[in-house]
């Protein structure tokens, strides 16, 4: 295969596979040939669609370091600015808010070098993720790492066609910038909150990418 494909959607993508061959199957005792051929298409699409969903590039980190914060996901950044964080920094933060639509790639990824420190799951709704209510209201994943006392929590947060989010990280987990951790499935958001005195380098409108993209530099006080 000329891409690799996301473990975190082996259960999807199995279904999928055995609905298409079913199609398949069904299509050869069909006389009609348009029939026939329309319904094999269709298989062929759900597979493309399903492959090019869960579709999982290797990235490499454009700098490197314990002071870079690294973009935790594919997609448009839609928010940066300031809010309270009382969970993890338990302070004001810079907030970065990044939209994935159902075409980026969904694999999520570890902002910085350190620790997980925190993880907390809360139910909620399925408003749409490019809302900014979202990121209090949707279902989400709360994950804090710590490096050196510095503070980065994220967000994987569920939008409103997804309504599965993946995270196998563990409390005390030592990790680094740019590992994959698990996945939001089918459209979503992740908020990254930051302490006050990191520099952000990105802007509303601009591209980031997974694993990639530098969305800010921590400074030591």
């Amino acid at each position: 295969m000329f891409f690799k494909l996301a473990r975190y959607g082996s259960d999807v993508i199995a279904v999928v596979l055995i609905s298409c061959v079913f199609l398949v199957v069904v299509s050869l005792f069909i006389s009609s040939r348009p029939v026939s051929l329309a319904i094999d298409f269709l298989a062929l699409i759900a597979a493309g669609i399903t492959f090019y969903f869960f579709r999982d590039p290797d990235r490499t980190p454009a700098a490197s370091g314990d002071e870079f914060v690294i973009s935790p996901a594919d997609g448009k950044v839609v928010f940066v600015g300031e809010t309270d964080e009382p969970e993890f920094l338990k302070s004001r933060a810079k907030m970065v808010s990044i939209f994935m639509s159902p075409a980026n790639v969904h694999v999520n990824r570890i902002p910085l070098n350190g620790v997980v420190k925190f993880l907390k799951y809360i139910k909620g709704e399925y408003i749409v993720a490019f809302d900014d209510k979202s990121s209090e209201r949707n279902e989400r994943m709360l994950i804090g790492i710590e490096n050196k006392g510095q503070r980065v929590m994220f967000k994987q947060i569920a939008g409103f066609i997804a309504r599965r989010i993946v995270c196998e990280l563990s409390d005390g987990q030592p990790v680094r910038a740019g590992e994959r951790f698990g996945m939001i499935k089918f459209g979503s958001r992740v908020d990254v909150l930051l302490p006050l005195n990191c520099e952000v380098k990105v802007k509303p409108g601009e591209k980031s990418s997974g694993g990639t993209t530098v969305l800010g530099v921590l400074r030591n006080e």
